[in-house]
């Protein structure tokens, strides 16, 4: 796992300007974002094309096109990243919905089965519904569900006991699960 200060320094390095601080970044972080990548992948089933290179690769385009990289410590970098992790997966399960509904001729951008997409999709507004009540489970349930943390690095990374974050853990799964079911619509 990278480590808290070395992550923070670069971070404050690339905010004064050091744009060299933003590769020294992508060399320390490559290998925990790619392990969070595989992770996030596995989650989604065997018919996803994307590789966790690819994901990280898509992640660090998505960053640097920001105009200001503001994040405050390795926590916030990571939950971000997970953050962004999430909608890229998110988007390309929109995609993959989508293709259903394109003429059959028409080529679909590969992406996650059909069923896979809509349960993705339908977990995804849930975890909108939650964040709106709750911020903080729905990041331990990104963390935890779409980047595979275990409860010790979430607890890590949000400077939470791990007690707490099994309690939220608990709470949050039971709401999504709760909030899935009763939405005929939405399976899961």
């Amino acid at each position: 796992m990278i480590e808290h200060g070395e992550v923070t320094l670069l971070l404050r390095r690339i905010q004064e300007g050091d744009r060299a601080a933003i590769s020294d970044l992508a060399s320390v972080a490559f290998p925990e974002l790619r392990r969070l990548a595989s992770a996030c992948l596995r989650r989604e089933g065997s018919g996803h094309t994307w590789f966790p290179t690819d994901l990280v690769d898509e992640l660090w385009v998505r960053l640097l096109r920001r105009d200001r990289i503001e994040f405050q410590d390795r926590s916030h970098f990571l939950g971000a990243a997970v953050h962004l992790m999430r909608a890229l997966v998110i988007d390309h399960a929109r995609m993959r919905r989508a293709g259903k509904r394109s003429p059959p001729h028409h080529e679909i951008p590969a992406g996650f089965p059909q069923a896979d997409a809509e349960q993705l999709l339908a977990l995804n507004d849930a975890l909108d519904r939650l964040a709106t009540m709750s911020p903080r489970q729905a990041q331990i349930v990104e963390m935890r569900y779409f980047a595979g943390f275990t409860i010790e690095e979430i607890a890590g990374a949000l400077e939470l006991s791990p007690k707490t974050i099994k309690r939220e853990w608990a709470a949050a799964r039971a709401w999504l699960h709760a909030e899935l079911r009763a939405r005929p619509d939405e399976k899961m």
